[in-house]
C-alpha cells in the first residue's frame, strides 16, 4: 500500500506550512469488493451487527468516507459475523 493511499490524499506539509489537511473522502474501499464478492447488502451487514450500525454508516464506509476507528471497528466485527469468517481492518480500508 501506498502512503498516498493511507493518508487518503493529504497535500504535502511543505506547502502548507505545518500539519498536512486530510481528505475525507479516501475513494472506494477494499470493503466494497469484499461485499459485492459475497453478494451482501448494506442491510445484512446492519443485522448481522451487535453494536448498533446503521445504514448510513456501512455505505459511508464502503464509498471511502472517512470513518472513525470505532465505526471501522463496528464494521469489522459486522462484516466479520455475517460472512462467518474473520476479517481485520487492514483488509476491509485503505487508510488510518
Amino acid at each position: 500500500m501506498s502512503s498516498k493511499e493511507k493518508t487518503c490524499g493529504a497535500s504535502s506539509a511543505e506547502k502548507s506550512g505545518g500539519k498536512p489537511p486530510q481528505s475525507i473522502e479516501c475513494g472506494v474501499q477494499p470493503l466494497d469488493k469484499i461485499m459485492e464478492e459475497r453478494g451482501l447488502k448494506n442491510h445484512d451487514v446492519v443485522a448481522a451487527s451487535k453494536d448498533g450500525l446503521t445504514h448510513k454508516q456501512v455505505q459511508k464506509g464502503r464509498k471511502g468516507r472517512r470513518l472513525t476507528r470505532n465505526i471501522q471497528d463496528k464494521i469489522v466485527a459486522a462484516l466479520s459475523a455475517a460472512v462467518k469468517e474473520t476479517h481485520k481492518i487492514d483488509q476491509l480500508f485503505n487508510y488510518r
